[in-house]
């Protein structure tokens, strides 16, 4: 049997609209260079990851 929709209020509206948006990127201090990077990821700047250099820099590699 067809039930018609209950009418959804301003309030129950606005607070299901209102959460849409996105949270903030865990962004950390590298432990070997102190520049800001993305945690759980290899840091730019000095190519270091969890103490150990993963990725050669731009500087390392003219030297």
């Amino acid at each position: 049997m067809a039930v018609p929709k209950g009418k959804v209020s301003k309030a129950r509206k606005h607070a299901r609209r209102a959460n849409w948006k996105l949270s903030v990127p865990g962004i950390v201090e590298c432990p070997q260079c102190k520049a800001m990077k993305l945690s759980h990821r290899v840091c730019k700047k000095c190519g270091y990851y969890d103490g150990k250099q993963v990725i050669k820099t731009a500087e390392e590699k003219q030297a």
